[in-house]
């Protein structure tokens, strides 16, 4: 893609400037500052599945500038990042500064899951309390390949909130936020308002969309799996 658009010098110096295989001192301070972290795996068949991660300031640890870990918790039972992982060791972090500096981090690398007995023995100064009230079911234990920046344009400046602020009274459980019954929103909440409505343009003909823009289809999806069976 960057021959094909023409960006490989740009990308050349990227990488020269900003990407590391290792956690700079920066990068290890930063990490030890943030509270949440999104997380993408994906199986042995290049299924991919992104995730949301959140604890105290500093719950994923660095453990030296080659090495990340964060503790697993009791959840819903479905394990799709560790079970994506025990398939594909590969893992991409991306911590966002929503609230100081607004800026970025990725960090790549090479995962395994380990007991936290087995992890202890290695690192004994894990904290043995990651959570209040939690207890740590599993580490996932990083080995970094590259970390690099995600540049401040477009991430918002957000305010944090206390944490024991309420949510909405009408608000469904979370178990039922997507999957219950639909209902209005009460008056008191009225839904966003709407624009006026503005003439529809006159259609005009269009060129068929190419196959490269159109979404995958399942069964897309299903034959791409099965070329990556045949070839592996």
């Amino acid at each position: 893609m960057q021959q094909l658009r023409g960006t490989a010098e740009r990308a050349a110096d990227f990488y020269q400037r900003q990407v590391r295989p290792h956690l700079t001192p920066q990068m290890q301070a930063f990490i030890a500052r943030q509270t949440m972290v999104f997380l993408s795996t994906a199986d042995a068949e290049g299924a991919c599945d992104a995730s949301f991660r959140a604890g105290p300031p500093g719950f994923v640890l660095v453990l030296d500038d080659h090495t990340l870990a964060y503790p697993e918790y009791r959840g819903n039972g479905v394990m799709a990042s560790a079970g994506n992982i025990t398939e594909n060791p590969h893992l991409g972090l991306l911590f966002l500064d929503f609230t100081g500096d607004r800026i970025g981090l990725h960090v790549n690398g090479t995962a395994h899951l380990r007991p936290d007995d087995a992890l202890r023995t290695a690192y004994p100064h894990l904290p043995v309390e990651t959570a209040p009230g939690r207890r740590t079911e599993l580490w996932v234990h990083i080995s970094v390949d590259e970390a690099y920046i995600h540049c401040s344009k477009h991430i918002p400046h957000l305010e944090p909130a206390s944490r024991g602020a309420r949510q909405l009274a009408h608000r469904p459980k979370d178990a039922e936020y997507f999957t219950g019954p639909v209902t209005d929103p009460p008056p008191s909440a009225p839904a966003f308002p709407t624009r006026p409505a503005v003439p529809a343009p006159p259609v005009v003909p269009t060129a068929p969309t190419p196959s490269w823009a159109r979404p995958p289809a399942a069964v897309a999806r299903q034959g791409w799996r099965q070329v990556l069976r045949r070839d592996g």
